[in-house]
């Protein structure tokens, strides 16, 4: 059995784009007949020029070569260009035709993913969401509010969920790591009282952060959230300097998770070695794919640290994360995004039901992509996936993060 064919569509979710503003899905074909699915979650450059860079690194490294040899595929691309170290780029075109490879395998030998790289560790997982608005709240004030949170934080409550993500702390700023405004350090604890109010011992509050602060900054906000508990501070200095996020874990009481936008165990091993986080959560199909971030739970199982896969992308990645997370002893939760859109393009062949997701059992990544779906909604933008802003904190008139992919300004 040999690769032999490459297709790549960008589809579009509906507005508001809860997932970006696009999915990069490829869909390899072997010489045999078997199609494999995989999603490239790669937006460093726009998805009409990483097309090109994905067809590369196929027709490179993987066109007629069994898609069983995973590790001498991941080999060649890590290497390719005399390189050798993460590429955020490479390695977000070699994940999702990864991925799509175990979707072919897992076809092949009429059986999931998860059974080719360990066997079956968990039977449920449990999944987590960020809170979005609800359909009668005002989508502009939703990202201010504590108490439409609070709303939102008892709705997914009632429906299952036990553990919920917001960041109320922004902005994202190009210019790095800031200090952040003081009302912003208040707007993050009200959310934190309010949402605790709301669920009380229900569910556990993942503070999301993405990088804004710098140390010192990160180390404020932090501490100041201590009170509520919340089982996770995520990403609270850029990634580009594990030990500063090292410096804020050892003061702050707060577990430090990472990783969406890492890229390789070599990136992981770093952030382990470092203390600089004990909850990793790589996307997969940017991180390496799903046999080398089967090797970076084993380092985090030597360091007693947890996984906890992100999902900021479509339902194919979500796929890839589930089948990871049923083959590993320390898995922690999946992030989850519920649309109909999501659901209805692997034609609802995986669902979070009471809170926790049941592993699928049917052959690859366990799901039937509708691909006419996929096609009927091209992307014809010319944006990236999401968006640094360039302004700079606000530090007189406040601050506010809009969810989502929002409409472009004319």
């Amino acid at each position: 059995m040999k690769l032999q064919d490459l297709e790549i569509i960008v589809t579009a979710p509906p507005a508001p784009g809860w997932g970006g503003r696009y999915w990069i899905l490829v869909k390899l074909t072997t010489d045999t007949g078997i199609t494999g699915w995989g999603e490239c979650y790669a937006s460093s450059i726009g998805p009409e020029a990483m097309k090109p860079v994905i067809q590369d690194v196929f027709q490179r490294h993987m066109e007629g070569e069994n898609p069983e040899n995973i590790e001498l595929m991941f080999r060649r691309a890590y290497s390719s260009g005399f390189t050798q170290r993460p590429d955020l780029t490479v390695m977000g075109a070699f994940s999702g035709l990864e991925i799509a490879c175990w979707d072919i395998l897992g076809k092949d030998r009429d059986r999931p993913v998860h059974a080719l790289i360990g066997g079956r560790m968990n039977d449920r997982i449990r999944a987590y969401t960020y809170l979005y608005p609800l359909p009668h709240h005002d989508i502009n004030e939703f990202w201010t509010s504590p108490e439409l949170a609070a709303e939102s934080a008892t709705e997914m409550v009632r429906q299952g969920y036990t553990a919920v993500k917001f960041d109320p702390a922004g902005p994202y700023t190009m210019r790095g790591g800031h200090m952040p405004a003081m009302r912003d350090i208040s707007l993050s604890v009200e959310f934190c009282k309010a949402i605790r109010g709301a669920v009380g011992d229900k569910a556990d509050l993942l503070f999301g952060t993405h990088g804004q602060f710098n140390t010192g900054g990160a180390i404020r906000l932090g501490q100041a959230l201590e009170p509520y508990a919340p089982l996770w501070f995520e990403e609270p200095t850029p990634p580009d300097n594990i030990d500063d996020m090292a410096r804020v874990a050892k003061n702050v009481r707060i577990p430090v998770a990472t990783g969406e936008r890492m890229t390789t165990k070599s990136e992981f091993a770093t952030v382990l070695r470092n203390g600089a986080a004990e909850i990793l959560q790589p996307a997969l199909g940017r991180a390496g794919g799903i046999w080398e971030m089967k090797k970076v739970a084993a380092l985090a199982e030597v360091f007693n640290a947890q996984m906890a896969p992100h999902l900021y992308a479509g339902s194919v990645e979500w796929a890839a994360n589930i089948q990871l997370a049923a083959s590993i002893p320390n898995i922690l939760m999946a992030e989850c995004i519920e649309t109909p859109f999501h659901d209805a393009l692997i034609q609802g062949s995986i669902r979070v039901e009471e809170g926790f997701i049941t592993v699928p059992n049917t052959a690859g990544l366990g799901i039937q992509v509708d691909e006419t779906l996929a096609r009927a909604h091209p992307f014809t933008g010319t944006d990236l996936h999401l968006n640094m802003r360039e302004e700079p904190c606000d530090y007189k008139n406040g601050n506010s993060f809009a969810g989502g992919a929002p409409p472009l300004e004319s």
